[in-house]
């Protein structure tokens, strides 16, 4: 057999771990469009005290589309904690997505946490939130996932095509994630559904926020529908608190805003005058919880052992914590593949949804000018990033891990073909809680998912990773496949990858059960913390206080589709069309048109 088909060890395979299905490293990078919005600015330049018909905490994939949409007829304040997305070549630029997850600094636009489970996790600092920092994948939820949430079908249907209008690309396909597809097929995970935005059981191709030239596509972009002068975004705008009105016998009413900018000055934003102003979190679902928190709003003990003054008591803030886990198997390939983020789902009947990536190109040593060897670029698993690298989180010192960069150097490229076959879980059932570690809310809270201690998600899990076994031993798959690597053996490899920070066990290559434990990684779909029924009523009002919402993934009680990006951004939109038409109803002015 060539030397190129032998079996890959262990010890080579272990390096790829350095690599990602999520990096993308691409031969001519994209320069980030200049956009330059004349509604946004620095806090830094914000009066000291200003007045909005609508203030919204949170420039994120759900609050730029709510933003955009309320300020076709009101004066609306938008506060993102981090920078512009388009001043950070790294975000739209898919040669340099790994980058922001690997930057640890204050001024990343990816914010790394660690649960209480020992997961390590990520969570948005930017203007455009996660859809600036995730895997781009672009699908809707399913038509039962509305009717249940109690969304109109069509209304959402209008938002959805508004949002994609501007966000979302049907991707060409390489031969790889042909292969996944046919695979998933093959494997009985039918229909072919085509490509598709919906969510429809069986196999399809899903949307991209990245275009036909990698170029990311962001929530940020949505602004552009916004009306100029009804609109003011200011970057870098820490909020410290929400301001209640609270008098003896009353409910207490959302009346303002304090944050902070850059230099540390404070700013306070008061709503305007009249009934249905209203102050909206859409921090994401460690941010408005926290938020929530920080402002009295929250479970009475919790927020007496910080000496934070109650405004409200309410236990259900912070719990209903939620994070679809995610295992994957590793599958090194004899022959190149294409650089792939996720662009193939397989919607099973086993209650797990099964993806894919895959790299050639991610540890290729790239020559610059003068034919000099740029340093090789790992992807988001690098020594650097926080879920498959070479150096255990506990032992990533600047020195350990410069030395795992100058081994994983030396390696040949063939090491680094192949990809990664995933499985999440629907929902999950299983749940956890959010806490405060102190009162700066910088500071990443204490969060805690409890995986698998639900018994339903652990078999669903198993059930999963049986779908990618048929995967990996399809006859569509074997051009990617070695044919003495055993399903065992990529499990054992796969075992053997750091991907956080929980002891193994020996018999995780027998026991999928202690596999899924063991293996668990996030997939950035974490939710809950301020649920609808628990601390919102359905139309996203906190209940017990007047004049706040909430309008974000922490109100979900379950994660919507398969990926859900482009439902956290239909339900900006969706919200913002409903408030406003409802308001103006409400003061003689009839519904507008949007």
């Amino acid at each position: 057999m060539a030397t190129d088909q032998r079996f890959v060890t262990r010890t080579t395979l272990v390096a790829f771990v350095a690599t990602s299905f999520f990096a993308l490293l691409c031969s001519s990078p994209q320069g980030v469009r200049g956009v330059n919005y004349t509604f946004m600015k620095d806090a830094a330049g914000a009066p000291d005290v200003s007045y909005y018909d609508y203030i919204i905490i949170g420039g994120g994939t759900a609050g730029c589309p709510l933003a955009a949409t309320l300020s076709e007829s009101f004066r609306v304040l938008l506060l993102e904690r981090g920078g512009s997305p388009y001043d950070d070549e790294r975000i739209g630029n898919m040669t340099h997505f790994a980058d922001t997850l690997s930057d640890t600094s204050a001024a990343s636009p990816a914010q790394r946490f660690v649960s209480e489970d020992g997961v390590i996790n990520s969570r948005p600092r930017v203007l455009g939130g996660g859809s600036c920092i995730n895997a781009g994948f672009y699908t809707r939820a399913a038509d039962e996932y509305v009717r249940d949430v109690g969304w109109d079908l069509e209304a959402t249907t209008a938002a959805y095509e508004w949002v994609e209008d501007v966000v979302a690309f049907q991707p060409e396909l390489g031969p790889w994630q042909a292969a996944l597809q046919r695979g998933l097929l093959e494997s009985g995970i039918a229909p072919d559904n085509g490509f598709t935005f919906e969510h429809l059981d069986g196999t399809k191709v899903g949307g991209s926020i990245f275009d036909a030239d990698g170029r990311r596509h962001t929530a940020a972009d949505l602004l552009q529908y916004a009306n100029a002068d009804g609109l003011n975004v200011l970057l870098r705008a820490r909020v410290a608190k929400i301001l209640f009105n609270v008098r003896r016998g009353r409910r207490p009413v959302a009346h303002g805003v304090v944050f902070h900018d850059s230099e540390g000055q404070m700013h306070k934003a008061y709503l305007n005058a009249g009934r249905g102003n209203e102050v909206i979190l859409s921090a994401g679902a460690l941010g408005s919880p926290q938020l929530l928190m920080l402002s009295g709003v929250g479970p009475a003990d919790h927020l007496s052992s910080f000496s934070i003054t109650l405004v409200h008591d309410q236990p259900a803030v912070g719990q209903g914590m939620s994070d679809n886990s995610m295992n994957a198997i590793y599958v090194p390939s004899p022959s190149p593949v294409e650089v792939s983020l996720i662009q193939v789902v397989g919607i099973t009947s086993v209650g797990s949804y099964i993806e894919g990536a895959s790299g050639a190109n991610w540890g290729v040593r790239r020559q610059g000018s003068g034919g000099d060897h740029r340093p090789r670029n790992f992807g988001m698993f690098s020594p650097q990033t926080g879920q498959l690298a070479t150096v255990p989180p506990k032992q990533r010192t600047p020195e350990a891990i410069a030395r795992a960069a100058e081994a994983m150097s030396q390696l040949n490229d063939t090491a680094f073909r192949g990809g990664f076959i995933l499985e999440k879980i629907i929902g999950p059932l299983s749940t956890g809680h959010l806490e405060l570690r102190n009162r700066n809310p910088d500071d990443n809270p204490a969060v805690t998912f409890n995986y698998f201690s639900h018994p339903e998600d652990l078999r669903r899990c198993v059930a999963g990773l049986s779908v990618i076994e048929r995967v990996i031993q399809s006859k569509a798959f074997e051009s990617f496949t070695y044919p003495n690597n055993s399903v065992q053996e990529l499990l054992n490899i796969t075992a053997g990858f750091p991907v956080n920070m929980l002891p193994r066990h020996d018999n995780d290559s027998r026991s999928l059960e202690q596999y899924c434990k063991d293996t668990v990684m996030t997939i950035w779909h974490y939710h809950g913390g301020c649920q609808v029924g628990r601390v919102v009523d359905t139309e996203y009002r906190v209940l017990g206080v007047d004049a706040l919402r909430v309008i974000d993934g922490s109100t979900f009680n379950a994660s919507p589709g398969t990926n859900p990006q482009a439902t956290v951004m239909m339900l900006g939109r969706y919200m913002g069309v409903k408030i406003q038409n409802e308001r103006l109803e409400a003061e003689g002015l009839g519904k507008r048109k949007l």
